[in-house]
């Protein structure tokens, strides 16, 4: 039975349906990302950074205001990921910053610890923009503000509702205040999730939650042991073979006669693509059988450059290697710390075996292992922190969704002065440390990372894992995407010209140095290909070519 107030108890049953509702939704929220890249990872870090929190309320023995808010407070900020994962945890670090004091929340006191809520995450990013997680909790903030100011004895579920209505119509208006999301077509995925937390809490506030144990438990997929996650993604494909090959046309071939051609593709798979171009015919389909894709296609000509890949046993392998990841960073990637405190130290978020190595060899002191696939948390930060032993310590996170960890665990600090470059990947990082000068002081040091970092473009290349339209271009799922630094660079079927395109569109008259990094899917020999090729394009560049190691990415191609 609800009442007009909320005492400690039925607060946090009413967070930990939250946090329960959130994680049931994080795979439709992580969807909801702008890029159609395949670490889509809002839901994820929400999740984990408000699962960090339920754990420690979940293991309170004398649940008080006081000690729910501590808890709420300690746990969402030390675990929180990614710049979703950050905002939440300064959201609740606000509202439990009004909360704590009190025995009960009242209406009043809901909307106070909201108001505090927004104005703490406001502060904590540097230049907050609209149309995201900020945009959608103000709203909800300030329609409690008015719905107090209109009635003073509002009921508590009254308030609740309107809160929840009014964050909803945010969210909904989130697309006309920031274009990318119109044109993709989605809203903002980090106040989706927020939306889930209160709608949540809601239903254990009327008394609707189910079972909520498991809430405090980690996530059950990722404790999964690798051979069952493989299998659980084996049956979710539901077309196992991805099939390329091109048509050298030998028939007429007209517009009528294309989409023929596809209509036949969609009746045996999906993810197609198919492209022509005078006398050839690009095509792209993932079917169950192959054989009649090529049947078909030979009645228009001869086949050449085909491609068959086995879907299931790429997934299969790939969750194997990620769990070989997982077992590895449980052993963390760091030097020893030296028998005396040093001046200064660097830490810096890698992912990949050769990019790990080429940071050691900089003298880097600790890596943690992270960046698109896996954000770290500020706890991961803080316990790098304290395993370098030195006074002034340089951090580099290498993505433009870890640098608000980063910043939450230098002001969690007290002993060291943290630095953070704000490096968004890993080429900056890497700038970053060949410009540090031992003479120079840190904050010397920073000011002039800070400004070669700004002169490094970068652009990615990986796999579009939903059909989508943005940055004025149509993707389907299945196409290789060179993502820059503020858009989608370039989009086809075929890596190697996806590469040369992006690295075309990040070389000018300026440009001195053209450092490629391949991925773990990437042979040197492919590698060594796409290095000859940029080379004699731009003979007046030095082309470096360095293994990587990293997941997803085919290639990190930069130029300076």
């Amino acid at each position: 039975m609800n009442t007009n107030t909320i005492d400690a108890s039925l607060c946090a049953r009413m967070f930990l349906a939250g946090a329960k509702n959130l994680e049931a939704k994080k795979e439709w929220i992580n969807e909801l990302n702008v890029f159609p890249v395949p670490d889509g990872d809002t839901g994820t870090n929400m999740t984990l950074t408000i699962m960090s929190a339920v754990k420690e309320v979940t293991a309170l023995e004398d649940l008080t205001m006081d000690s729910f808010a501590k808890a709420v407070s300690s746990g969402s900020l030390r675990g929180a990921r990614g710049n979703s994962g950050v905002i939440l945890s300064q959201l609740l670090r606000g509202f439990t910053k009004v909360v704590r004091s009190e025995s009960e929340i009242t209406p009043a006191i809901l909307a106070a610890s909201f108001q505090k809520a927004v104005e703490t995450a406001y502060k904590a990013v540097m230049k907050p923009k609209e149309g995201t997680i900020l945009t959608v909790a103000r709203g909800g903030a300030d329609r409690a503000a008015e719905l107090l100011e209109e009635d003073p004895d509002i009921s508590m579920e009254t308030m609740i509702d309107e809160i929840i209505r009014r964050s909803e119509e945010v969210l909904n208006q989130t697309p006309e205040m920031l274009p990318v999301l119109k044109e993709a077509g989605v809203v903002d995925s980090g106040g989706q999730g927020l939306l889930q937390v209160l709608k949540g809490a809601r239903d254990a506030y009327l008394g609707r939650e189910t079972d909520y144990e498991a809430a405090g438990e980690a996530q059950a997929d990722e404790a999964q042991p690798a051979q069952a996650q493989a299998e659980h993604a084996e049956e979710e494909i539901r077309f196992g073979y991805c099939t390329e090959f091109i048509i050298m046309l030998e028939k007429e071939y007209t517009s009528e006669t294309e989409n023929e051609f596809k209509a036949f593709l969609e009746s045996i798979g999906d993810s197609i693509v198919v492209v022509s171009d005078e006398d050839i015919v690009k095509v792209h389909v993932h079917t169950n059988d192959p054989g009649l894709a090529i049947q078909r296609a030979l009645t228009y000509g001869s086949l050449t450059r085909m491609k068959i890949d086995n879907m299931r046993e790429e997934h299969h392998e790939k969750v194997i290697r990620e769990e070989e990841r997982k077992a590895a960073k449980a052993a963390p990637v760091k030097q020893a710390p030296p028998a005396e405190m040093k001046e200064m130290g660097f830490i810096s978020v890698s992912i990949g075996d050769g990019i790990a190595d080429i940071f050691r060899d900089l003298g880097v002191d600790y890596l943690i292992e992270g960046g698109q696939t896996m954000n770290p948390s500020t706890e991961d930060m803080l316990n790098a922190i304290d395993q370098v032993n030195a006074r002034n310590i340089i951090i580099l996170p290498n993505n433009k969704n870890i640098i608000l960890a980063a910043n939450q665990a230098k002001a969690l600090t007290e002993d060291k002065n943290i630095i953070v470059v704000p490096t968004k990947t890993v080429p900056q990082g890497i700038t970053a440390v060949i410009n540090y000068v031992p003479e120079k002081s840190p904050e010397e040091n920073a000011s002039v990372m800070e400004a070669e970092i700004s002169k490094v473009k970068t652009g990615q290349l990986t796999y579009a894992v939903r059909d989508t339209h943005i940055d004025d271009k149509v993707i389907h799922a299945g196409d290789i995407m060179g993502v820059g630094d503020h858009s989608i660079l370039a989009v086809g079927s075929d890596i190697l010209p996806v590469a040369e395109e992006t690295a075309a569109l990040m070389v000018g008259e300026e440009t001195e140095l053209i450092s490629i990094y391949y991925g773990e899917d990437i042979t040197e020999e492919e590698a060594a290909g796409l290095r000859d090729r940029i080379e004699a394009q731009y003979p007046e560049c030095d082309v470096e070519l360095n293994y990587g190691g990293q997941p997803i990415y085919y290639y990190i191609i930069s130029t300076e």
